[in-house]
């Protein structure tokens, strides 16, 4: 069992940007999103100028945020990097947008936490590069124009039915959604992964954590991580045998559900008879947020078709109490 190399053992947030794809056919899966993106880059490059605005969609940690770097450096541009929520006030974009370098990429993750307030100010800057800056208040108050440089915003969602109509238009470099990913892409992504970290899994323990992946890329990599580090403290091979052994302590079956997860289905079951059940009063039952429910324990129960949503609320399915036994 050979060790990770020194600039991938330390620190994880090193290690997760050691593991980002920095070249496109590093970047596995999504192949019509990839394909799409890249006319719109290379069309701007012959232009001589920026891309249009871009924005994707989709599950949390399918790749979103490293179609953004891979956009900036084929552009051989810099990235600039923030989130919604972290734009509060008009003041906060203003001094984001005009402290751009001419060619930049911006990059809004979570952009439908932005303030409707926020959007409005925004799409002047995103239609003609400019952005309109109201001084003092009352009757003499007056809006400046200020001229913005160059750049292309790539927004990034996981909650596309929150983003308003009017800011979505305003991304004429379209609009992509990624899907969760098979588990061959999965484990093509483990294998580069394992090489990078150094680990040397066997190829029925790829399959094995590519199995327990949740069909997600940032699931792949957490769960190899994890398994390295329980190889190295029980000083065993990484194969299959040590894999299931790992994933009992984590809590997370052949499917990989968590105990959280099993608890929204025996929820479902016991305390709603298999359903229909509303959202609210299922997430009161569980203790837990509607808001969580709904886009972190849902989405992946019902790519396994254990859960049905309907009018009504939700339903336990056949596959569902199969599962439960």
């Amino acid at each position: 069992m050979s060790s990770a190399p020194d600039t991938l053992s330390g620190d994880g947030q090193l290690q997760d940007a050691a593991l980002r794809p920095t070249e496109w056919d590093e970047y596995v899966g999504q192949a019509q999103v990839k394909a799409n993106v890249r006319v719109a880059i290379d069309a701007a490059k012959k232009r001589g100028g920026m891309p249009e605005h871009l924005l994707f969609y989709g599950p949390p940690g399918v790749g979103k945020t490293t179609l953004a770097y891979l956009v900036a450096s084929t552009l051989g541009a810099n990235l600039k990097s923030t989130s919604g929520v972290a734009i509060e006030r008009a003041a906060d974009l203003a001094a984001i947008l005009t402290n751009l370098e001419p060619g930049t990429v911006l990059f809004i993750d979570e952009i439908h936490r932005l303030s409707r307030k926020i959007e409005e100010l925004l799409y002047p800057a995103l239609e003609s590069g400019h952005l309109d800056i109201v001084l003092g208040k009352g009757p003499s108050a007056r809006t400046v124009e200020l001229a913005l440089p160059a750049f292309t915003l790539v927004g990034a969602t996981t909650r596309m039915a929150e983003l308003s109509g009017p800011l979505r238009s305003r991304f004429g470099g379209g609009t992509f959604q990624l899907d969760f990913y098979s588990d061959r892409d999965l484990r093509d992504i483990i294998r580069r992964s394992a090489s990078r970290l150094g680990v040397d899994a066997t190829d029925d323990a790829i399959e094995n954590i590519a199995a327990k992946s949740r069909a997600t890329p940032r699931v792949a990599n957490s769960l190899l991580k994890r398994v390295r580090d329980y190889s190295l403290v029980h000083e065993k091979p990484v194969d299959a045998a040590l894999c299931d052994e790992a994933c009992i302590l984590f809590g997370i079956d052949a499917h990989g559900l968590t105990k959280d997860d099993r608890r929204y289905l025996e929820t479902l079951r016991e305390g709603f008879r298999g359903g229909p059940a509303g959202i609210r009063a299922l997430a009161s039952a569980m203790h837990e947020e509607p808001d969580t429910v709904e886009h972190v324990y849902e989405p992946y129960l019902l790519r396994l078709g254990f859960i049905e949503r309907s009018p009504r609320g939700r339903i336990l399915t056949s596959k569902g109490r199969e599962y439960l036994g």
